[in-house]
């Protein structure tokens, strides 16, 4: 059984379905990731679904995101692949932390890399956690509360909402660009980290997820991704379009995992909604206001 060697430092973040860990071991890092199990979901093992567990391996040895225009990768220091799953090595970056609208116009840079021709790239990335939602009920917390009815009409459109997003530009994206991924930049470029979700999705998602944990207001995240988004690409309110449905069904759903972990315990719920594992996502939630009710 693989196991970290006892003098790495193991680094926040980095868990999902396929991750193990991540640990720095002097100038490298080395990312764990453990190969499905019999009786594991079935979307690990699909290469077109956002949690395939091999992505981040196939992005790094095939060098497609080494040195695409906004966004980079670390460079690859080797993939140690056994019967139990993949140590995928990276150099080491020191964090430095980015202003919002630096962020958003290296996404809309990225954004302009031609699509590659590759099998793997995550897919339908909304509509398939949307989806995994609906086999679970839906937003079943959120009706017990104030923004029931705001929750039950966006749940409602969810189908408009995916459609209007096919029928938008596809471009590149990140798939999770939050400022824990988004570590320094090289030039004008970030470097970033995460790369298991990178995907096709509509023009201006990952400004959608971007938005949800930047300080800066959406209207100028958008205005700063659309300047960096190459010319014929996407108009600004395409961007618009984009960024508002990812932004704000993420919140929602984000808002509705918070509260139904919380849920469960003594006193109502009205009274959870100010615990420290909750407010965050309703304080997204709150600032993205203007872009819930254009979507009512």
């Amino acid at each position: 059984m693989w196991e970290p060697e006892p003098g790495w430092q193991r680094l926040s973040g980095g868990m999902g379905a396929s991750t193990v860990g991540v640990w720095r071991d002097g100038d490298r890092v080395a990312k764990r990731i453990e190969a499905p199990l019999r009786g594991d979901p079935a979307d690990l093992s699909d290469p077109s679904h956002f949690a395939w567990w091999r992505r981040a391996a196939e992005i790094a040895a095939s060098g497609l995101v080494d040195e695409t225009p906004g966004l980079r990768a670390p460079a690859c220091l080797g993939i140690d692949e056994d019967q139990d799953g993949i140590t995928l090595w990276q150099e080491y970056v020191e964090p430095v932390a980015l202003p919002g609208p630096f962020l958003a116009r290296a996404l809309g840079r990225f954004a302009g890399t031609p699509l590659p021709e590759v099998s793997w790239l995550a897919r339908n990335q909304l509509a398939d956690r949307l989806a995994r939602i609906e086999r679970r009920g839906g937003w079943t917390t959120l009706a017990r509360t104030t923004v029931a009815d705001v929750a039950d009409r966006l749940w409602t459109r969810r189908p408009v909402h995916l459609a209007t997003l096919d029928a938008l530009p596809r471009v590149l994206q990140h798939g999770d660009p939050v400022p824990a991924n988004l570590i320094s930049r090289a030039g004008e470029d970030v470097v970033a980290i995460d790369w298991s979700t990178l995907g096709v999705g509509a023009v201006g998602a990952d400004l959608g997820y971007l938005s949800l944990t930047a300080r800066e207001d959406f209207a100028v995240l958008a205005e700063a991704y659309a300047d960096g988004l190459p010319s014929g690409v996407a108009t600004p309110t395409e961007v618009v379009h984009g960024a508002r449905i990812n932004a704000v069904y993420t919140a929602v759903s984000r808002a509705e995992w918070a509260l139904a972990r919380v849920a469960g315990g003594p006193g109502a719920l009205a009274g959870k909604y100010r615990h420290p594992s909750v407010a965050p996502y309703l304080r997204s939630l709150q600032r993205l206001f203007a872009q819930v009710e254009a979507l009512l």
